[in-house]
């Protein structure tokens, strides 16, 4: 596979409405697109960086950066024998997972396609259908709240993820707890919270939640594994597991009994794959959170979340949750049962909708040999 053009895009697009989280309110999604051609073919990826380094250190700035000036020439030109050989050539780059997450979401594509093969079926999925779940943004009140989760139930969605932030939970969960008593409900804090919240978070207890989403420091594993030793609710981790080796270690201290995989933070779907398969391998469950992808990510998301280690219902909610005209055909549903069918297609198995792709591009860069 020889690659001979390499485009990025910066896109934004609207959402049909406001997200917020203990790190702010999102109105837009901005993130780059990846596309690489060779042989004829096209491979795409999205690079789920944010404007802003809030979630991640990572920007649209800085994976723009790497992209343009390390990771693209490192493969633009060359002949490849495997995805594997690609990815060699910029293993030597430190951290910028979502950049190189990006490229490699991209090769994949470009290879399974060139193997004739679903995308899923090039990472070793299993499944037809994923069980997908959805995450509701902090709400103007615990009315409200009600109101929009009820609403999702209505579309199908069995299990719900909650945003909370200090001042902002126990109201919360305990109204969703009264009005829906059965369903699968999640909450998550996105790192808002310390062990001086320790009497707050053990009331969580009182409601059977499936799990508690990184309540604790961003990059922390250490006070989550002293929590857990506190509370009986499951703790996932998310922002605090980047690799490997940090799944490891979350998992011999403790700090947590569940795992989100973002293949974006890890790196790309190689990393996310060794989670997958080490936590399999001690019998933790996984699960496919979610950073507001287009059509494009969401297809790799998807496809990855179709391994079965992916027990848990991912945050992959049909494309219109996020958006009123997604870039992809067909756009992504949910059947009744909340469950999501895998694109069977070559690669990620969508067609690109180029018309709607260059409405929402802000700006693009070629790279050519």
């Amino acid at each position: 596979m020889i690659v001979n053009r390499i485009e990025l895009r910066h896109t934004k697009m609207e959402l049909v409405s406001p997200f917020e989280t203990s790190l702010g309110v999102e109105l837009y999604e901005e993130h780059i697109l990846v596309r690489v051609d060779g042989e004829g073919m096209s491979g795409w990826g999205e690079c789920v960086v944010e404007p802003t380094p809030s979630y991640s250190y990572e920007t649209l700035q800085t994976a723009w950066h790497i992209l343009r000036d390390f990771l693209v020439p490192s493969v633009l030109g060359k002949n490849f024998e495997t995805i594997h050989d690609a990815l060699a050539q910029y293993a030597w780059v430190r951290g910028h997972r979502m950049a190189r997450a990006g490229l490699e979401a991209a090769l994949s594509d470009l290879f399974a396609k060139a193997n004739g093969q679903s995308l899923s079926a090039f990472l070793g999925g299993t499944r037809k259908r994923v069980p997908v779940g959805v995450s509701v943004g902090l709400q103007s009140s615990s009315a409200q709240l009600v109101k929009t989760v009820e609403e999702y139930l209505r579309d199908g969605y069995q299990r719900i993820k909650i945003k909370i932030a200090p001042g902002r939970d126990i109201d919360l969960v305990s109204a969703i707890r009264k009005e829906f008593p059965d369903i699968q409900l999640q909450v998550d804090a996105n790192s808002a919270y310390t062990l001086n919240d320790v009497a707050m978070l053990k009331k969580l207890d009182d409601f059977g939640l499936q799990l508690n989403e990184q309540p604790l420091g961003y990059d922390d594993i250490y006070d989550h594994s002293i929590l857990a030793r506190q509370i009986t609710t499951p703790i996932c981790l998310d922002e605090s597991i980047y690799t490997l080796s940090d799944a490891r270690a979350a998992l011999e201290l403790g700090s947590c009994s569940i795992i989100n995989i973002k293949p974006g933070r890890v790196g790309g779907y190689t990393e996310s794959k060794k989670i997958h398969d080490f936590c399999m391998s001690k019998n933790i469950p996984v699960w496919h959170g979610g950073m507001d992808e287009s059509g494009i990510g969401r297809a790799g998301n998807i496809a990855l979340a179709s391994l079965p280690n992916f027990i848990l219902p991912g945050d992959i909610s049909a494309s219109r949750r996020y958006y009123k005209e997604d870039i992809v055909d067909p756009a992504f549903e949910i059947d009744s049962d909340s469950m999501m069918p895998v694109p069977t297609g070559l690669g990620i198995g969508v067609e690109i909708l180029m018309e709607r792709l260059e409405r929402v591009t802000v700006s693009k860069e070629e790279f050519k040999r």
